[in-house]
């Protein structure tokens, strides 16, 4: 979500767009008693189904497996279609830029109904689409696996041609690698590692499905990431050269301020919702880039300018802005594979470029930047406990870029490591509520114990009383979850907003120790500093800032002499040679001088 905060004015907006939930489907694979629906392909197992639509249609069964298993994790999830509008665990579409699902009907003489509800037939339409993008390449089938790599780059629907081989290259990764799974019948599904390598001669003859451009928009090569549509807006903008409306900052960036941070949003609605936004002069807000659900990258301002998105200016100095078709209540029904490859192979593009580590503290949300000042609190909290940070970073350390690395991690830094932050959980690429990447704190080591202070309601984006994964904390001890539940609690320092139930509410902050509930097996090790407060003035009260800044209005919090705090960055003040520790205050990351910072630990 965008939000606008500058020396000339310091304020918010919020947009919001409905989402039109498509009607839900059952999908079965038979159930006994059923039944049989005209034109299905009912009975037998899930492995049957790969085999006869592997012989039927040429398609090799480890290819369909493959693709089954990227698209759905071998499952229908209970008949939801894909925010593409696809069906079953082979994508089956019919949007307004491609239409498979009718495809497959015609290819298979299967009705329609049959393709979106009976997991056989859905497996015999995505073999028979799959045969068709072969011979659109070449007059005969692949005669080797490694041959099918263009056509299934090209079923990928993608509408460049960078993303079509990230998608054909996740499904060549699964073929080598081998995976087991089960189906929705309780067939166990297993492909054995496959020692090919991919043959990709044919990917630049791949069919792209372009969308239509935005108004204002053109697909030139006058942008900074190669892969982009050119929407940037006009320098009448600028707010450093017009008095009225204005949109965002010229600069020279990285010259003019370093660059320390890619920030991830969600738009609250569509990539066209947030171009046409973008586009307005009164709108007063601004990003770099806008990543669609279907893989298009749109560039709406130069990398080296300086965009009105993270709801603080320091943070807009510092970082390129990404924001993502998607709404952060209902990020499972938004966040889609074609979406993270796409915004992956970006980012990764911006780390290598700027030298930016690939890590939480540097690959931050808007929900983890703090808002500068107690009155201007609380910042936005997209894109939510939907979006999956680890197998965001995989895809992005899969395109060659490193982790951080470093002496050993120090003892009792943590970071949460979930299985529900590993993989979309649901059909076709797509999550379901399962996937999250929020975890609560209490007031005591028991699930039972009650949930620390924070914000009134019920709010499931709410930010008060959780953290998100791959952030890192400093465990103070640790123990099994008193109420039995198989997790582990562990102690930490957390800065509560403890005073938002007072008569008059107030966002600011108070540390004080916490128990984070983390699912077994969850914490694992991360590279941070550990660092303990002191105040520069004894018996002063440690202040905790939003934005590295000798300002006392950028307060935001305060710490008790002595507490322990993840300190994952560093930097200078910009202009000065004042050193500040960005530390993980609670869902947000904060920032302490280093005058009243002890290094105790790193790395």
């Amino acid at each position: 979500m965008m939000r606008r905060d500058t020396s000339r004015a310091r304020g918010a907006r919020r947009r919001g767009a409905a989402l039109a939930l498509a009607a839900a489907a059952l999908l079965t694979f038979g159930l006994s008693g059923a039944p049989a629906r005209a034109g299905t392909v009912g009975g037998g197992s899930v492995n049957a189904a790969f085999a006869d639509a592997a012989h039927a249609y040429g398609v090799p069964q480890q290819v369909l497996e493959s693709v089954c298993y990227l698209e759905g994790r071998l499952s229908a999830h209970s008949g939801q279609p894909s925010i593409d509008n696809g069906y079953g665990c082979m994508n089956l579409v019919k949007n307004d830029k491609t239409d498979t699902l009718d495809q497959a009907a015609k290819l298979t003489g299967l009705s329609v109904s049959a393709l979106q509800h009976d997991t056989a037939a859905n497996i015999r339409g995505g073999a028979a689409v799959l045969r068709a993008a072969a011979l659109t390449l070449a007059p005969k089938l692949p005669a080797t696996l490694a041959g099918w790599y263009g056509p299934i780059a090209a079923y990928s629907h993608a509408s460049s041609r960078s993303v079509a081989g990230m998608y054909a290259d996740a499904a060549f990764q699964l073929i080598q690698t081998g995976f087991s799974g089960t189906a929705d019948d309780g067939s166990q599904v297993t492909l054995a590692p496959q020692a090919v390598m991919p043959d990709k001669s044919k990917l630049d003859s791949v069919p792209l499905a372009p969308a239509a451009l935005p108004a204002g928009c053109t697909q030139d090569s006058n942008v900074d990431y190669p892969s982009a549509v050119d929407c940037v807006v006009p320098t009448t903008y600028d707010c450093n050269t017009v008095s009225g409306a204005c949109t965002y900052q010229s600069s020279n960036r990285p010259t003019s301020f370093a660059l320390y941070d890619v920030t991830i949003h969600d738009i609250e609605g569509t990539a066209a919702d947030a171009i046409s936004t973008f586009q307005d002069i009164n709108s007063g807000v601004s990003v770099h880039y806008v990543v669609d659900s279907d893989g298009t990258v749109y560039q709406t301002l130069r990398e080296k300018d300086i965009a009105y998105h993270a709801g603080n200016f320091w943070y807009n100095e510092h970082a390129v802005g990404i924001e993502h078709a998607g709404i952060d209540a209902t990020g499972y029904q938004w966040y889609n594979a074609t979406e993270y490859l796409a915004s992956a192979k970006l980012t990764a593009y911006l780390l290598n470029k700027y030298n930016i580590p690939l890590d939480h503290a540097h690959i931050n949300s808007h929900g983890t930047t703090p808002s500068p000042t107690v009155g201007t609190s609380p910042n936005h909290v997209d894109p939510g406990k939907y979006w999956l940070w680890d197998y965001y970073f995989g895809l992005i350390h899969s395109l060659g870029v490193a982790y951080p690395t470093g002496n050993t991690p120090a003892a009792g830094l943590f970071r949460v490591d979930p299985s529900s932050d590993q993989a979309p959980d649901g059909p076709n690429g797509t999550e379901t509520t399962a996937n999250n990447s929020f975890f609560t704190l209490y007031t005591g080591p028991s699930t039972k114990d009650a949930v620390i202070p924070g914000a009134p309601g019920t709010d499931p984006t709410d930010e008060t009383t959780n953290v998100e994964t791959q952030m890192p904390y400093y465990s103070l001890a640790s123990q099994p979850d008193q109420a039995g539940t198989g997790m582990t609690m562990y102690e930490i320092w957390y800065g509560e907003n403890d005073q938002l139930g007072n008569s008059t509410p107030s966002y600011s902050a108070d540390a004080k120790k916490a128990w984070l509930a983390v699912p077994a097996g969850s914490a694992v090790p991360v590279h941070s500093y550990v660092v303990s407060l002191k105040p520069s003035t004894a018996g002063a009260t440690i202040g905790v800032y939003g934005r590295p800044t000798t300002d006392a209005s950028d307060i935001i919090g305060t710490a008790p002499t002595g507490s322990l705090w993840a300190a994952p960055k560093s930097v200078f003040e910009d202009g000065t040679k004042n050193l500040w520790f960005g530390i993980d205050y609670n869902h947000r990351e904060a920032w302490v001088p280093s005058s009243e910072v002890t290094v105790i630990d790193w790395y």
